[in-house]
């Protein structure tokens, strides 16, 4: 039997102002939790992920888990070594929820995941998504959600599952949080682990896509606050408007990391994120090595400066936060840098299969093509282990 509430001096008694009578049952969606509309959101990404699946994948989506066999075989892998990574969008979310545009941030969600991944030399294998939110909103969610899908097919893993959670009171109107889990491959023997480096290896730099997914906090007070700038006004030096260069997605480097990882000696690979130079390239060296990048040696993309000027921001700042052009770095012998540059500049993406407004936006985050050697690889010094220098050869 269903009880019924009401005032406090018994049934009917309505003497302390609130109703009297039998309330209606309480249910999930009173509370704010919509079962529904996340029913809806499975249908209406169903398609955008199947076009992700992989031979090793068993089953679709919707279940409780995601299944992925993996089997040792003379044809295939050896002696598989699973290669794990989790990272989230960010800030930069807060660019696309003023902008009220959610198609690329799936992109950059799938790409920190796998960029991570392919440090190690691993080829992604499969990703699972996290979408948070206040209150669901299916075909928003699903534009988020086909964003990842598309970043899946640039970076040929599997979208296996996910979960969407909608938590009242968590989350402002129109907000949500973006994570994801990427899971890799890679041959015992052929692990990319910076232990094969030595003191003479060139770095050789990959240029990124801009600011890509990293120090928007910083952006945001540079630019909005400090400077006053709108997202929907058109900057000359950028060709574009703010918003449209804030939210350029992030590029997916996989395929074209172990291309260039099985024709030549890949000894170590760096991900140019959070942290930036100094901080990102000592985890790929040996712990008695460290590296001088040489400023100038690449062209740095004008938001950079944009963003130095508007907040006066160090150059030692800058360096330490974004990736000032260089979204990733592989250190290789000397005598093979100038063979990588060249590769890259002439590496043809393999051809996407899938509905086309997926493979378009999937276009997106294809990794530029173009590299330059922007320094090399020295014994350890007694303070810094990265010293980034100007052409004239001086610290800054």
């Amino acid at each position: 039997m269903t009880p019924s509430f009401s005032g406090a001096g018994g049934p009917g008694d309505a003497g302390d102002g609130r109703a009297s009578g039998p309330r209606r049952p309480l249910t999930y969606r009173d509370a704010g939790v919509d079962v529904d509309a996340g029913n809806r959101v499975v249908d209406l990404i169903r398609l955008d992920t199947a076009a992700t699946a992989r031979p090793e994948c068993l089953g679709g989506i919707g279940g409780f888990a995601g299944l992925v066999r993996l089997l040792a075989s003379p044809r295939r892998w050896r002696d598989p070594v699973l290669v794990s990574g989790t990272d989230g969008v960010g800030t930069k979310l807060k660019i696309a929820f003023a902008l009220d545009r959610h198609d690329t941030v799936g992109l950059d969600c799938v790409a920190y995941c796998v960029n991570d991944v392919a440090c190690s030399g691993a080829e992604p294998l499969f990703f699972l998504d996290y979408v948070g939110t206040g209150r669901l909103e299916p075909e928003k969610v699903a534009t988020v959600v086909r964003g990842v899908a598309a970043g899946c097919l640039q970076a040929g893993c599997a979208l296996i599952g996910g979960e969407t959670a909608e938590l009242p009171g968590l989350y402002g109107p129109g907000e949500y949080d973006l994570v994801g889990f990427a899971v890799g491959v890679v041959e015992r023997d052929r692990i990319i682990d910076g232990s094969r480096v030595r003191a003479g290896d060139v770095l050789v730099g990959l240029a990124s896509t801009g600011l890509q997914s990293s120090g928007y906090s910083l952006v945001r007070r540079a630019l909005l606050e400090v400077a006053g700038m709108r997202l929907e006004e058109f900057v000359p030096a950028l060709g574009r408007t703010l918003g449209e260069e804030l939210l350029t997605p992030t590029a997916v480097y996989p395929r074209l990391i172990l291309d260039l990882a099985a024709r030549y000696d890949v000894r170590a690979v760096v991900n140019i994120t959070g942290g930036g130079f100094y901080d990102n390239i000592p985890r790929s060296l040996p712990d008695n090595l460290g590296a001088v990048v040489r400023r100038g040696s690449w062209p740095e993309p004008p938001v950079f400066d944009l963003i130095r000027r508007a907040g006066d921001v160090a150059d030692r700042e800058m360096f330490r936060t974004f990736n000032m052009g260089v979204g990733m770095v592989v250190v290789v012998p000397a005598d093979q840098a100038d063979a990588v540059c060249r590769a890259v500049a002439t590496w043809e993406s393999p051809a996407l299969a899938g509905p086309d407004g997926l493979v378009r936006l999937a276009a997106l985050a294809e990794p530029p093509r173009r590299a330059w050697v922007i320094g090399e690889v020295v014994p350890a010094g007694r303070s810094a282990r990265v010293l980034v220098t100007d052409r004239d050869g001086r610290e800054f």
